[in-house]
């Protein structure tokens, strides 16, 4: 699946997301990369300050990044059906780092 397409789907991820939740998100940027840093075995990643941990002292920050890693994700993929739920859940997942919700609480949620 080429960049184009799987860019497509993560706007249709996002898309999803519910309105009421997508207005709280502040100073973050979504992008997708091929792959993560050497060494990491990861399908998206957080980076930035949650918004549970911000503080009065939080501003002039660069924006907080949501990465989606485009081979990873197609390399545990059979069909282009296994990306868009893949995609979904890994956006969902990386939001959810966004609030606060950290790994353990998504697991019990069902989501990782």
């Amino acid at each position: 699946m080429g960049r184009e397409r799987f860019e497509e789907l993560v706007g249709e991820a996002l898309d999803e997301v519910p309105e009421e939740l997508l207005a709280l998100m502040s100073n973050v940027v979504i992008l997708v990369e091929d792959d993560p840093p050497p060494g990491e075995d990861l399908l998206g990643l957080y980076e930035g300050h949650a918004l549970t941990d911000r503080g009065w002292d939080y501003a002039g920050v660069l924006p907080d990044r949501i990465l989606i890693y485009r081979n990873p994700i197609l390399r545990i993929c059979h069909s282009e059906e296994d990306v868009v739920d893949e995609v979904a859940v890994t956006v969902v997942h990386e939001i959810a780092h966004h609030f606060g919700i950290d790994d353990a609480r998504l697991h019990e949620l069902g989501w990782g």
